[in-house]
């Protein structure tokens, strides 16, 4: 008899505000469908429930969340494209393709928080940091290319370099550089980001409803102008990248003797790969 499997998206209740929790911590709350299908359900329900006005967004264990499960979303993202982040309901997450929830998100981060973990923060309302957060967009390493909307997000709310400075490396970055170029809005012990989010959203869920809502609709409709043309770019782009020889090349395991690890390291390198040109 097969154990049922546990929630991977948790929702609890606490009066106005919304806790969704990314429930993998054994796989550092990687994102296969599953995961993607039910964080959209948490976010309908959000955006649904007249009594709830703020979502907090927290990933359990040592890590907010190591990124998509590529072994399960890649082959559906190289035959949907972006759209497969989307999930299947009214609201999408990450914002590309489906519309934004309507309420305010705070997400709170700790420990590894790479690739899609950027784009919800970027999605999102207001980031609180753990201090031992470790981000880091690290696609172009892999071969293909960030399509949660780090690539147009990034730029407009980072600032250029900044954006580029770590979209165009995979560098990581730590909790006081995402503060300095205002990826996150406050950093905290670890262990206290999740109480902190959450003391934030009850203070926004004080505040009057209809005036948050509107507040945070206005303040998105240039951001949503200027991400169209991005959309659409991405949506005929992504799928040549997944499908061409890089990316199957940064899929492949690195080998792990000794020589190949003492030759990546002489050239500077921290992964050896052929990539096409």
């Amino acid at each position: 008899m097969h154990e049922p499997v546990p929630d991977r998206i948790t929702i609890d209740r606490d009066g106005h505000v919304l806790l969704m929790g990314v429930n993998g911590p054994e796989k550092r709350n990687a994102f296969d469908l599953s995961t993607i299908e039910e964080l959209s359900a948490a976010y309908d329900r959000l955006g649904a429930e007249p009594g709830l006005r703020v979502g907090v967004l927290f990933g359990y264990g040592d890590h907010f969340s190591a990124g998509l499960d590529l072994a399960d979303v890649g082959p559906a993202a190289a035959e949907r494209g972006p759209q497969v982040l989307a999930g299947g309901g009214r609201y999408d997450p990450f914002g590309i393709l489906g519309e934004q929830v309507p309420k305010p998100v705070v997400v709170a981060v700790q420990g590894i928080a790479f690739t899609l973990s950027i784009e919800l923060a970027l999605a999102s309302d207001v980031v609180i940091a753990a201090d031992d957060v470790r981000f880091g967009q690290l696609e172009i390493a892999r071969g293909i290319m960030p399509f949660g909307g780090a690539t147009f997000r990034a730029p407009a709310q980072l600032g250029w370099g900044n954006a580029m400075r770590y979209l165009l490396t995979a560098d990581e970055l730590g909790a006081d550089e995402a503060l300095r170029i205002g990826l996150v809005q406050e950093v905290v012990p670890a262990g206290t980001q999740l109480s902190r989010a959450v003391s934030i959203a009850r203070v926004i869920a004080e505040q009057a409803p209809l005036g948050v809502q509107a507040t945070l609709a206005n303040a998105r409709v240039a951001r949503a102008a200027a991400g169209r043309a991005a959309v659409e770019h991405l949506r005929e782009t992504l799928p040549g990248i997944l499908h061409s020889a890089d990316a199957a090349e940064g899929l492949r395991p690195i080998s792990a003797t000794p020589r190949v690890r003492d030759a990546s390291r002489r050239r500077g390198s921290r992964r050896s790969r052929e990539w096409s040109a």
